[in-house]
């Protein structure tokens, strides 16, 4: 539990800046202020005013981050106590009630960062365990009392929480000057948690899992996938667990091969088809999908369906060129192993790279190997991953499905 945070500082904005505050954004940086009237710790709230002392609202402040000052609300007199954070993930979970419904909030993300307006944490739902993810200094301090909170209104809604993990362990921790952690909330309890997406079932590591365990935002697009996959041939690159194997094995595929060049990955996957009873018609193999796809292209391998789902290529704007040679090489080499009239699924997990700079890369790749594109469908996260318009951070992921034609 915590009383009202005292908040000691007033920091003030130069003249013209702010502007992605005033857009909408969560985010003050370094070179946008001007003074700090008052005295602060790293973490701890502060007032924000304008140039011309106008209130713009209450964020945290870390001198270790560009991102100086991450805001809480744009509500000066705010109080930032218990009843604020029972709020805000009262409201976080009533939406997610409303747009994912009952049957696909079993496991989801409850808490979005800034999407749901308390930065820099998020938190994930697999059945009746939370994982929580810390990384910024100020969050640190409430992360305790919002994965309480989120306990409280979970259980007042018939939903009992067995245990909570924390996996603060991405390396952005250190722009934050932070360590990295992993560890219990609290109790300690079994930490491998079966849940079930698209009627697909999944043993979850939440220890050892990637980010938190199992990668939700792309729930959506493997139900997609399923209809796209009866009937078909199908290679799925950068498989992970398996998850967009598996929904093509349930959806009807005559066979799936999966790619990964994780062996712990790979066991994790081939436990997954087995747990689903489709070990026969998906496989997986550890490889390095870079080397694989000019074998197979070279071998005179072809696919009904090609699924390349690949890790961010980049994580700062400066990568960004060097990014889209990557995104471009691989969607040829997928493109060129395609059966015409099969179908291309592609997507990009870096908000750095653009819808707008995605479509162009995806049209040079197919120009450069003389293919034509249909577009079957673009979609984005789940919406349990709101994006949240003026902060381009919450808008990561984009996903493509293609009709591929050649133009001979």
């Amino acid at each position: 539990m915590i009383g009202q945070s005292k908040i000691n500082a007033v920091i003030k904005l130069k003249k013209g800046e702010g502007r992605y505050l005033k857009a909408g954004g969560a985010w003050i940086f370094d070179n946008e202020i001007d003074k700090c009237v008052g005295e602060y710790g790293n973490g701890d709230a502060v007032k924000v005013v304008d140039f011309d002392d106008y209130p713009m609202g209450i964020g945290y402040i870390n001198d270790n981050s560009k991102i100086r000052i991450r805001m809480l609300s744009r509500n000066p007199e705010v109080m930032i106590n218990d009843d604020f954070f029972k709020e805000r993930v009262r409201v976080a979970w009533d939406y997610r009630k409303t747009v994912m419904g009952d049957k696909d909030i079993s496991s989801c993300r409850l808490i979005f960062g800034e999407a749901d307006f308390l930065p820099g944490i998020t938190v994930d739902k697999y059945e009746d365990v939370l994982v929580a993810e810390s990384l910024a200094l100020g969050m640190d301090r409430y992360k305790e009392v919002i994965c309480d909170k989120l306990k409280e209104v979970l259980a007042e809604d018939g939903f009992p929480v067995r245990g909570i993990y924390e996996r603060s362990d991405a390396r952005e921790r250190k722009k934050e000057g932070l360590p990295l952690h992993k560890g219990f909330i609290g109790d300690e309890f079994d930490t491998n948690v079966m849940i079930t997406e698209n009627n697909i079932r999944y043993m979850v590591d939440v220890v050892n899992g990637q980010k938190t365990g199992f990668f939700l935002d792309q729930k959506y697009n493997r139900r997609a996938l399923q209809k796209i996959c009866r009937g078909k041939k199908v290679l799925d690159c950068f498989t992970h667990m398996g998850t967009f194997a598996l929904n093509a094995g349930y959806g009807g595929a005559v066979s799936v091969k999966g790619l990964d060049i994780s062996e712990y990955a790979i066991r994790q996957a081939r436990e997954n088809a087995l747990l689903n009873g489709l070990e026969k018609v998906v496989k997986f193999e550890t490889a390095n999908v870079l080397d694989e796809l000019p074998r197979l292209i070279e071998l005179g391998e072809k696919f009904d369906v090609v699924i390349l789902d690949p890790p961010a290529f980049t994580k700062s704007r400066e990568a960004t060129r060097q990014a889209v040679k990557g995104y471009r090489e691989i969607n040829m080499k997928g493109l060129k192993l395609i059966n015409n009239g099969g179908y291309l699924a592609t997507c990009s997990c870096s908000h750095f790279m653009t819808r707008e700079l995605f479509i162009k890369t995806i049209k040079e790749a197919a120009r450069a190997v003389h293919k034509r594109l249909r577009q079957v469908e673009f979609r984005t996260q789940a919406p349990d991953h709101p994006i949240l318009w003026a902060a381009d951070e919450s808008y990561y992921l984009k996903f493509c499905i293609f009709q591929v034609v050649d133009e001979r």
